[in-house]
């Protein structure tokens, strides 16, 4: 099936690549205010989407919408307004650039995805590739059903060229975001932004290992990621915006509210894990903190053994919380190290 579908008043095509909880959101926020989106999908999730449409789940109700879902690049024609939008995880990134490729000329890439590797290796496929800090909290319920549980802003996803700057394009992409339920800041220095996420993200393999974060050791375990992580980036040179300026950006524009279906149990990695999708994507949150340190030759312990045990807890397709007495023993003796 060749897509040719086009919702009235659009100027851009997104083809969001990976229509999971965050492509799901973003492509449905986008097609809901009538821009006009492609949602990429597989599997269940995608048999779902093509029979029932995408169910998003918001805090001011339930959105049935008929948004189009393709398999893969052969069966959209490539147009010159395309937004190619990344949405996966970034252990499958590599796979999904190169299967899109040969997608047209020039279509503008997003990389709209935790981590700071996405963007350098969409670079080597596409020349016009814009970086996207994604702060939205939201799941993947089940086949063809997402939720976003955030208002009065769905959320906050900051946006320029990689590696710095902004153009036309930016500001387009940010206007229309911005019309459809987020804050779409411009910043020509965004990566600085999505290593502050990044630091926010070192969290993600305790909460996925523990089960939760709550208090006691699993937080200081999250507290001393983030910290370790700020002290290598700090020795590599690389900026990053303050969590409390993070913190204002955000303020009460988005709070968690009711939707239906169950409740958010968990950030990305523990999403990962409930699913059992046999991979996680702490090489490229803790392990890019574990990388940098080693370039340094400073240590990284805290951030090196929660990718450790993430990296083996994916593989054994174990669920969050499912720690032995050892397992724990060993993480919490990485705060010795520190």
């Amino acid at each position: 099936m060749i897509v040719g579908f086009t919702n009235e008043g659009s100027c851009m095509r997104y083809i969001i690549i990976g229509a999971g909880a965050v492509g799901g959101t973003i492509g449905g926020r986008l097609f809901d205010s009538g821009r006009e989106v492609v949602l990429v999908a597989r599997g269940a999730h995608a048999q779902a989407l093509r029979e029932r449409g995408l169910r998003l789940e918001l805090p001011d109700g339930t959105h049935e919408l008929p948004v189009p879902v393709v398999d893969g690049p052969d069966d959209v024609t490539a147009r010159d307004d395309d937004v190619l939008v990344l949405a996966v995880k970034t252990q499958d990134t590599a796979d999904a650039l190169a299967r899109w490729s040969g997608h047209g000329d020039r279509p503008a890439v997003v990389c709209a995805q935790n981590g700071v590797e996405n963007e350098r290796l969409a670079l080597r496929r596409f020349r016009d590739v814009h970086a996207m800090c994604v702060w939205l909290p939201s799941s993947y319920l089940e086949p063809g059903v997402v939720a976003a549980p955030c208002a009065p802003l769905t959320g906050i996803l900051h946006l320029g060229r990689y590696p710095s700057g902004a153009d036309d394009t930016t500001r387009r992409i940010a206007a229309d975001l911005a019309d459809s339920g987020f804050a779409a800041p411009v910043r020509d220095d965004v990566m600085a932004w999505k290593y502050a996420k990044l630091l926010a993200n070192l969290g993600n393999a305790v909460d996925a290992l523990f089960g939760s974060v709550g208090g006691g050791p699993p937080a200081e375990l999250a507290e001393r990621a983030g910290a370790e992580g700020a002290a290598v980036l700090d020795a590599a040179g690389i900026p990053f915006v303050g969590a409390a300026e993070a913190a204002r950006e955000r303020g009460d524009r988005m709070r968690i509210r009711p939707v239906n279906g169950p409740a958010r149990g968990g950030g990305s990695s523990w999403q990962s894990l409930m699913r059992g999708t046999g991979s996680i994507e702490s090489d490229y949150l803790n392990g890019e903190i574990v990388l940098l340190a080693r370039r340094l030759g400073v240590p990284a312990p805290v951030n090196e053994a929660l990718q450790r045990t993430a990296n083996l807890f994916a593989r054994e397709r174990r669920r969050p919380g499912d720690l032995t007495a050892g397992e724990r023993a060993a993480l919490l003796a990485s705060l010795r190290e520190a």
